[in-house]
Parts: structure tokens; sequence; C-alpha cells
């Protein structure tokens, strides 16, 4: 028998502890008949603030950073586990840096860790972008992080070994994870704007825990081209990967016209 709520699909979301974004939009965006079921991945907090700390003393250097990266890998397999035992039917991925690490190579030896894990038909932020930016006839990609500095290479290396000119990569500073969702619109507008004066033929938003998808769909009305939010296009990525193909509006051209 299907599930009661979850009878089109249930679909499994991986996040960071301190992410409050991509959950409640995921639950938002639901079509009818698919549910999702969230695991969190723990990230330790300041105790004096309760402000989540992003690994600042790992991020000095790259080998402190590959091994904060390892220990955030080792906790993803754990959450995955556990959201796995709902028996869903698809899994997101809701890390979107780790698979963006070592261009794409890396991206596709993040992938084989996790199929290793469970054997899930799943989506990660990268291989959902790359499917969808190639339904559009663009060249010129800008991208849109709210991640650390240290990050910028990785996503540039990507972009650029998966065919695109990256015509700049705006990174609003955050200090703490927590942060990312407190990035307010004014912000997001003016990176928005900025990317699109800069040349970009299409916008790639990362960070799961940006707010950004109802105004990326109200951005691409404004600029006249693509504005990919890193959530909803997840979200068709792995609504088509399960045959679901309503087409779902105030998210963005990717789930209303592809």
């Amino acid at each position: 028998m299907p599930d009661l709520l979850g009878y089109r699909a249930k679909m499994g979301v991986v996040v960071p502890s301190t992410n409050t974004t991509m959950e409640p939009e995921m639950h938002s965006m639901a079509p009818r008949g698919v549910t999702f079921l969230t695991a969190r991945i723990y990230l330790a907090q300041s105790s004096h603030n309760r402000r989540t700390i992003v690994a600042q003393s790992s991020v000095r250097s790259p080998e402190e950073a590959q091994k904060a990266f390892e220990a955030f890998q080792t906790a993803l397999g754990s959450a995955i586990r556990d959201v796995a035992t709902a028996e869903i039917d698809h899994l997101l991925i809701g890390v979107s840096a780790l698979s963006f690490m070592e261009g794409v190579a890396g991206s596709q030896r993040f992938e084989k860790t996790l199929q290793k894990i469970t054997n899930v038909p799943m989506t990660t932020a990268a291989c959902a972008t790359t499917a969808a930016l190639r339904l559009y006839d663009v060249k010129r990609v800008g991208i849109l992080s709210p991640h650390p500095s240290m990050l910028k290479e990785h996503y540039i290396r990507f972009f650029v070994e998966s065919g695109y000119d990256v015509v700049k990569l705006y990174r609003i500073d955050c200090p703490t994870t927590l942060a990312i969702a407190m990035v307010d619109e004014t912000t997001i507008r003016r990176a928005l704007c900025n990317l699109s004066d800069e040349g970009a033929e299409a916008i790639v938003q990362v960070g799961t825990d940006l707010v950004m998808t109802r105004l990326a769909d109200e951005a691409e009305r404004w600029l006249g081209k693509p504005v990919l939010s890193v959530n909803a296009t997840m979200l068709w990525h792995a609504l088509r990967a399960s045959n679901i193909a309503d087409r779902l509006f105030g998210l963005g051209s990717i789930l209303r016209e592809h």
C-alpha cells in the first residue's frame, strides 16, 4: 500500500543541522502527494552566542579545511542511513558545497561515495544544476554564493570543466552558517543585478540555506534571463527523476517550463 501522504513519492532531504531554509522551502513547494522527510547533520554551535561557527578554525588552510570536510562527509553518511529507514523513493543532498568540490571529477567521486551508502536515487546540487543549465541556450554563467572564499575556486573550476564561461562569482559574506538564512532581499537583489551586468546569460545560486527560491522567479522577469535557485533546481531534478511532471508556478522557469 502507498504512504497515505507521500503516495506519489517520499523524498529524503539531508541538511546541516543549522540549515533553516531548505526544509521549509521544500515543504512549501511540495506538489500534492509528495512528502519531504529530513535528516540533519550535526554542526557544533558556540556556547556564548548560540551562533554556529563555520569551522572558523578549520578554514585557515586548505589542509585544515580538507579535514573538516572529511569529518562532515562521515556525518553525512550517518544522516543518509537514518533517513533511508523511511523507505524513501529519492534523496536530496542539501549540502551543495560538497558536490562541487574538486571540479567535475570530485563531484563524480562524491556521488560514487554516496551510492555506496544507499542505492536510493539521489540529487546533488551539482548534478541538478548542470542538468538544468543544459535546457537553456547559455554559455556565460554567473555564480551567487554565500559560502567562504576558499570554496570560490571549486565552484568556478566545476562550471568551467562543465563547459561554461564563468563571468563572475559574487560572494555574499556570511560569518556563520546561521547567518546565511538572514541575508536580506536587498543584498540578494544587488548581487543578481551585478552578475547580470557582468554579462551572465544565466545566474546559478548555490547554498541551500539562502532564501532565494521565490525571489529567483521574480528576478527572471526583471533580468530577462534564467536564475536557478539551488533548492528549486534540486526539487525539479528530483521530481523529474521520479517521473513527476507537475509544472509549478512562482518558483522559477525551471519548474514552470521544464
